[in-house]
């Protein structure tokens, strides 16, 4: 639900596209009407049920994990769960990207929204708060399991609303005690369960698969473009695009990556020309199919992460209707962690063949000469770039290992299995950072291998792709650093804005 450049959070479905409208337009987020009547109706609910109710309820006025069956005493409940949030934030490693910080941020906040988490209306107001001022907790990879939920991330990520732990903000590291004195926030006393409500929940591994999936669709467009430039450098043939094929072996993806590629190829003169031979290698001829693969691939995790993304994931649950609170597990990843294996699977299948289309176009095949360089002998050319793109190809694979196939009892034996998806997560990261170093450098092998085809032109939308690449990048006459090349090949790609109804 959107008004002027606001995003109301409200129990509306939101989907991977709002997300995305949310970041590029840089919304700020409030609570909807609705949103605040739930988390109020639910937190005087659990405030009545404490005074009429002297059981005990798991996490609410008892311990944590294999320590579930302490009672905690009355007064000490918000002391409980303060100790909870600073126990818990164990994280190690590197820092995680601000970009993923603000998504767990705004993943936490709608996931609180429906009432059934019982925490304090002030609490969701200071999330909503640091995500519309990029006060940006300091939170660290390493620490997760993928279930009992990122309890050791989102620790992190709840320190600061107790005045604790470090933020981001503006660019420099400070103490969160500082930043809310500077903005005059009193630090959030935490009450019965909302230290349990924070911890737990899925919202780590979510912040990093809809990271990637959102860039993951730009880059699946940019393979299905770069191998287009590719295979006109190679001077390819455009049958194997022909719909006839793809709709007898209908796979959607497959479908649209050939429809997409003829789209490339309309009024290109270089792909009309008379060919001398009657096949390409499968990483040319086979694009349709690989890159199609991958794509249904990304359309999958997509569903998931869509139901994810809409869903409550901490425990216990608060159920107002039913006059529950039932203790359950939908803070467990596995839904995740299988999705974001697969996920970097599909990605990396991308940068696999990517590699083999470069090593095609500097084999000094089809009129083009060794190593795409004039003179070759005294200039390399275009060699040890293929050699990059093999060791980063051949890192994929391996980071393509399954984390979800693992587990490892943690808890004193009360959680014996766990998803292992916060290892998935950031290792798709990895790989998608990996397929853009890819794609970027079989991008200069194709650009440099069409300027073999001059002067016949490819069509407008790849001239004018080419176009503003070379701006950035020249044609390489003889030898020079090619490491430059790459980092503005790699810049080029993320800075490039693609059509919304061309990603279609």
């Amino acid at each position: 639900m959107t008004m002027d450049n606001t995003h109301y959070i409200s129990s509306d479905v939101i989907s991977l596209d709002d997300l995305q409208h949310i970041v590029d337009h840089q919304q700020k987020l409030a609570l909807s009407e609705e949103a605040t009547i739930n988390i109020d109706k639910c937190r005087e609910y659990l405030d009545q049920k404490m005074r009429e109710n002297e059981t005990p309820i798991y996490g609410i006025n008892t311990g944590f994990g294999s320590l579930y069956n302490i009672k905690i005493s009355s007064e000490n409940l918000s002391k409980l769960q303060e100790n909870l949030v600073m126990s818990h934030a164990c994280g190690t490693g590197d820092e995680v990207p601000h970009a993923i910080v603000k998504m767990m941020l705004l993943l936490k906040i709608q996931s609180l929204s429906y009432g059934n988490s019982g925490v304090q209306l002030a609490t969701v107001e200071r999330l909503i708060d640091f995500y519309n001022h990029d006060v940006l907790p300091v939170v660290y990879e390493q620490g997760s399991l993928g279930a009992s939920g990122d309890l050791a991330p989102l620790a992190h990520l709840s320190l600061p609303l107790l005045g604790k732990g470090e933020v981001d903000y503006q660019g420099k590291r400070y103490a969160a005690a500082e930043v809310l004195e500077q903005f005059g926030w009193q630090p959030i006393v935490l009450q019965s369960k909302e230290g349990l409500a924070l911890l737990n929940g899925t919202q780590f591994m979510g912040a990093y698969g809809v990271h990637v999936l959102l860039r993951a669709v730009k880059y699946s467009w940019f393979a299905d473009l770069i191998g287009a430039i590719s295979l006109e450098g190679f001077d390819g043939r455009k049958e194997p695009f022909n719909e006839l094929i793809h709709l007898i072996r209908p796979h959607k993806g497959q479908v649209v990556t050939a429809e997409r590629m003829l789209g490339f190829f309309a009024d290109s003169q270089i792909i009309e020309q008379p060919k001398q031979h009657v096949q390409d290698p499968y990483s040319f001829r086979c694009i349709p199919q690989v890159h199609g693969a991958s794509k249904d691939a990304i359309d999958y995790v997509k569903k998931v992460f869509r139901t994810e993304i809409n869903s409550v994931t901490d425990n216990p649950n608060i159920f107002i209707d039913s006059d529950q609170i039932i203790s359950g597990g939908n803070f467990h990843g596995q839904p995740l962690a299988l999705a974001l294996d697969f996920l970097a699977i599909a990605l990396s299948e991308l940068g696999s063949i990517s590699e083999r289309r470069t090593y095609q176009l500097i084999s000094g095949l089809r009129g083009l000469p060794p190593f795409l360089v004039n003179n070759p002998g005294l200039n390399s050319g275009f060699m040890i770039p293929q050699y990059t793109a093999a060791s980063i190809a051949s890192q994929n694979k391996q980071l393509c290992t399954p984390a979800s196939a693992d587990s490892i009892v943690s808890s004193n034996g009360q959680e014996d299995h766990v998803s292992m998806g916060a290892n998935a997560a950031t290792k798709v990261l990895r790989v998608m950072d990996n397929l853009e170093r890819i794609l970027a450098i079989e991008l200069m092998n194709a650009s440099q291998a069409i300027e073999f085809r001059r002067p016949l032109q490819s069509s407008g939308l790849i001239e004018s792709f080419l176009k503003a690449y070379r701006a950035d990048v020249p044609v390489v006459q003889e030898d020079r650093i090619l490491h430059y090349d790459i980092e503005k090949s790699v810049a080029f790609l993320r800075s490039f804005r693609i059509e919304e109804e061309l990603l279609g």
